[in-house]
């Protein structure tokens, strides 16, 4: 274990990174114990207010990912000070990630169906830095063996070709299989070679004089969402809680 530590996260500078992921995760589940304490009308917390304004947590989120990001780029990734720099910026991207939705739409969408987008981004988020943080390194490791030095050009190969597979289904409408394809062998490929989303780039450029290809695309990103729509709710409510419920309008005088 101890062998495994120094050659895959210490000696490669993945230390920071673990730290980012740990204090991100962290903040991220903390601020949202207490956010659901404050809709409940649970324990000692409140929203925080100045003047009447309400301030947002993505406040200080930003200014927490400024300084730690800075602080990292100033510090050296093997020492303590790029430690502590990691553990400021992972705190600030935790925070601000919570509220991604509120950026995206400019508006306090936070316990709304909208609000949703934020726990998608943080779960994207630290599923991708777990990945790379558990991948295998091309680079940054010393001494190694002839065998080592070719498994590392195979996986640079790999590498360059998820990247291409992992674009082709970006293109296609497929964001969530690109974003894991890129680390993920075949992932992509999965993404590349199926149909297109109605009104992605790929289908614009290369449906466009194929209406059958179009409508089984269709048919497909219907059968799809119907399909998988509601477990993904029931995890983004279980994860980030219940919006609340839309507001009914009430019948106004004629």
């Amino acid at each position: 274990m101890g062998h495994w530590w120094e050659r895959n996260i210490l000696e490669p500078g993945k230390l920071p990174l673990l730290l980012a992921l740990a204090a991100f995760m962290l903040t991220f589940v903390v601020t949202r114990v207490i956010t659901r304490l404050i809709r409940a009308g649970k324990g000692p917390f409140g929203n925080v207010k100045a003047g009447g304004l309400h301030i947002h947590h993505v406040v200080p989120g930003v200014v927490l990912t400024v300084v730690g990001g800075f602080g990292a780029v100033a510090s050296d990734r093997h020492g303590a000070g790029g430690g502590v720099a990691a553990v400021v910026f992972g705190m600030g991207a935790g925070l601000v990630l919570d509220e991604f939705a509120l950026i995206l739409h400019l508006d306090d969408v936070y316990w709304t169906a909208e609000g949703r987008k934020s726990v998608e981004a943080v779960v994207l988020t630290a599923a991708l830095v777990g990945l790379l943080l558990a991948g295998f390194v091309p680079f940054g490791v010393n001494d190694l063996s002839e065998q080592e030095l070719q498994d590392r050009g195979s996986v640079i190969g790999t590498i360059a070709m998820n990247f291409l597979f992992a674009l082709i289904a970006l293109s296609k409408g497929k964001a969530r299989i690109a974003v894991f394809g890129a680390v993920v062998p075949l992932v992509a490929l999965v993404g590349a070679i199926r149909l297109a989303r109605p009104g992605s780039l790929w289908a614009r450029r290369f449906y466009g004089r194929r209406p059958r290809a179009r409508a089984k695309a269709a048919l497909r990103a219907y059968r799809h969402d119907r399909r998988w729509s509601g477990p993904r709710r029931a995890v983004q409510d279980w994860i980030g809680g219940k919006p609340d419920p839309r507001p009914s309008r009430l019948p106004g005088p004629h």
